[in-house]
C-alpha cells in the first residue's frame, strides 16, 4: 500500500499570500506548502482521495493523477473541500458518479454548498454520489475505519484504511486526543497526523499533542502534515524520533 502526500500545508499555505515565508527558507523546495490532501493506494491499483483541496487541479497535476475510486472527506473547512470542482473530469469517462463518504454533518453541509456537485444542473451529471460512513466497513478493496475528532467547537472525521495486510491513518485537523481515536488508530502502520505548529492552538494539533498521538497510538511510522510557516523542514526533521517524518507535497511512502 501507498500513502501520497498531495498537500502538507496549512489553509493558507507556505508561502503566505505576500510571500511571508515565515521561518521556513524559500530555498527548501519542501518548505511549498498546498493545502493538505492526501491519496492512499493498494496493491491492486485502488486509489482513495481523502479531502478535494483548493489546490487539488495544481497537485493531480504534479503527480500525475487522472483516476480516483471514491473520495472521502474529513470536513466541509475551505482548505478541505474548495477544490470539489475538479473532480469533474475524473467523471467524464465513467458510467456514473464518483462514490463519495463523509460524516452525516459534513455530508449535509457539503450537498448545501455544492448541490450541482452532487444532484447535478442544466443538464450536467451528477459528478459524486455522496454517501453517509454509518454502515461503511469496506470500500474497494480497502478496510474503513472511522472517528469523529474534536476541532475546535467543529468535528473532522479521522481515517484508517486497511488493505495488503497493512494499515493507514489520517488525522488531521483534531485539536484533542479522544479514546475512540486510540481504539481505532491501534497499531498503525504509517500515521498521517495534525501538527499546525509548535506551540498549542485552539482547533489544531501542535508537535506535542502530534507526538504524542503517535506515542499513543503505537503507530510504527508518522508523517507530520498540516504544517504552518513556523515550521521549516529541515529544522524540525532533525528534532522529531526517527520514526517520525515531516510531511511535504508529493511525498509517496510504501507502507
Amino acid at each position: 500500500m501507498k500513502m501520497l502526500m498531495l498537500g502538507s500545508g496549512t489553509s493558507t499555505g507556505v508561502p503566505r499570500v505576500g510571500n511571508d515565508w515565515g521561518e521556513c527558507d524559500p530555498a527548501e523546495p519542501r518548505n511549498r506548502r498546498t493545502r493538505v490532501s492526501i491519496i492512499v493506494e493498494s496493491d491492486e491499483g485502488k486509489r482513495l482521495l481523502v479531502d478535494t483541496s483548493t489546490d487539488l487541479r495544481a497537485q493531480l497535476l504534479a503527480n500525475r493523477i487522472d483516476r480516483v475510486d471514491g473520495v472521502f472527506w474529513t470536513h466541509d473547512h475551505a482548505d478541505h473541500c474548495h477544490g470539489i470542482d475538479d473532480l469533474r473530469v475524473m467523471r467524464y469517462d465513467r458510467s456514473g458518479p464518483l462514490p463519495g463518504f463523509a460524516a452525516d454533518e459534513t455530508a449535509r453541509r457539503l450537498r448545501a454548498r455544492f448541490s450541482y456537485v452532487f444532484a447535478g444542473e442544466h443538464g450536467y451529471p451528477t459528478i459524486v454520489e455522496l454517501n453517509t460512513l454509518e454502515k461503511l466497513r469496506i470500500f474497494a478493496g480497502f478496510g474503513i475505519g472511522k472517528v469523529q475528532m474534536p476541532h475546535g467547537p467543529a468535528q473532522s472525521t479521522g481515517y484508517r484504511f486497511d488493505a495488503d495486510g497493512k494499515s493507514v491513518v489520517y488525522a488531521t485537523d483534531f485539536s484533542e486526543i479522544v479514546p475512540g481515536m486510540l481504539e481505532v488508530f491501534a497499531g498503525a502502520d504509517l500515521m498521517v497526523v495534525d501538527c499546525l505548529r509548535r506551540r498549542p492552538h485552539p482547533t489544531h494539533a501542535h508537535l506535542d499533542m502530534a507526538l504524542d498521538l503517535i506515542a499513543r497510538s503505537g503507530a510504527r511510522r508518522a508523517v507530520l502534515t498540516h504544517l504552518d510557516k513556523s515550521l521549516d523542514y529541515r529544522t524540525l526533521s532533525a528534532e522529531v524520533p526517527d520514526h517520525v517524518m515531516v510531511g511535504y507535497d508529493g511525498l509517496e511512502v510504501t507502507v
